[in-house]
């Protein structure tokens, strides 16, 4: 916590605005448009997951359609999808970004438009902080007519071509859950250009309830407003974003300044007119076993470190469903480690970590 946030929520209490409504809300929606720019609007919702149904629900993807979706990623992507019916069709990673491929997704569009089934969305997502390669995707986004939802959950504070990641796509999604770059303990956003669309989505997250005096509902809504106490933390904690990716990106720079030396750690540069969050620093080692070796020795001293993402197309939940694949992110799960990122790291425990990690290479 930055040290704001109680101020915003005890306002809550003392005026007894506790329900998915209220000042905190209005004004944490108002200072995620500040920062983000770009003739922006937001409606704050209680998860990114709720974020990515609605605006599938919002581009028309009903029972039987086809979305594309990054598989290197997690399954909050993908998972909507599902709830609407619709079929998910896993597009692979390229190696600059880690992110979704353009050749495959043209690929991928290409074949599903051959078999009589024009995708309805294309799920791409910033993986760890990393922004995709946007012109690419929206040029084919174009060329095909197939909007983009951007996966923005792990890439608040990071942009592409001084564009804030969130702003890129048809409708951005941002996640507030407790393990992003700033959190309200659980929550996310829909961010979209016409206001029309935010009326529309908060419309649906709050029960679809009609223009009456009693309760009509002539379209099924859902329960994803944010609360006016999660929304208060949240004005906290956008107070303290840019001090969040300061601490992100330093951590990175210390974990690369000490281990990039080495031939067995590899680490993800941001291409030109990039610049990542840095959510989470990782690396890739030659190998599985090399990986499996780093990650037990921090383990073996209380020092949690993660594989990279399973993708979505080897999980048993989605195996069967349709994915054009090269090889890239099963390589990159194989031999990929996300280092501890917090931003309350000191200094002292990142030499800790690259002290156990250079005695294990």
């Amino acid at each position: 916590m930055g040290g704001g946030e109680q101020k915003y929520v005890q306002e809550a209490f003392d005026t007894n605005w506790v329900a998915p409504l209220g000042p905190n809300v209005d004004n944490f929606e108002k200072s995620i448009v500040e920062f983000l720019g770009g003739n922006t609007n937001v409606a704050a919702l209680s998860s990114g997951t709720a974020a990515i149904h609605l605006a599938l629900e919002i581009l028309g993807v009903t029972s039987g359609d086809e979305v594309i979706c990054q598989s290197f990623t997690f399954s909050a992507s993908a998972n909507p999808i599902m709830y609407l019916g619709a079929t998910p069709i896993f597009v692979d990673s390229e190696k600059d970004t880690w992110n979704i491929s353009p050749k495959l997704l043209i690929e991928a569009i290409e074949a599903r438009i051959a078999l009589g089934k024009k995708p309805k969305a294309i799920v791409a997502v910033h993986l760890y902080g990393m922004p995709y390669k946007a012109d690419e995707i929206t040029r084919i986004s174009e060329k095909y007519g197939i909007p983009v939802v951007e996966d923005s959950a792990e890439a608040l504070g990071s942009y592409y071509k001084d564009k804030k990641c969130g702003t890129l796509g048809a409708i951005g999604i941002l996640s507030f859950n407790g393990n992003k770059i700033i959190t309200t303990s659980g929550g996310g956003a829909l961010v979209v250009k016409d206001e029309a669309i935010k009326k529309k989505a908060v419309f649906l997250a709050t029960q679809a309830r009609d223009d009456a005096p009693h309760y009509q509902h002539s379209s099924v809504g859902y329960n994803y407003r944010m609360s006016n106490i999660l929304a208060g933390i949240g004005r906290g904690q956008m107070e303290v974003l840019q001090s969040r990716v300061d601490q992100r990106r330093f951590n990175y720079t210390f974990y690369k300044k000490h281990l990039a030396h080495l031939s067995e750690v590899e680490f993800l540069d941001e291409p030109s007119g990039y610049s990542s969050n840095r959510w989470l620093t990782c690396i890739l080692t030659p190998s599985f076993e090399i990986r499996e070796e780093i990650r037990l020795a921090l383990l073996e001293e209380n020092i949690e470190s993660r594989p990279l993402w399973k993708p979505m197309h080897l999980q048993p939940v989605f195996i069967e469903y349709p994915n054009y694949s090269d090889g890239t992110s099963e390589d990159l799960f194989n031999r990929g480690l996300c280092l501890p990122s917090g931003s309350n790291l000191l200094e002292s425990d990142l030499k800790r970590i690259v002290e156990l990690i250079l005695t294990k290479i």
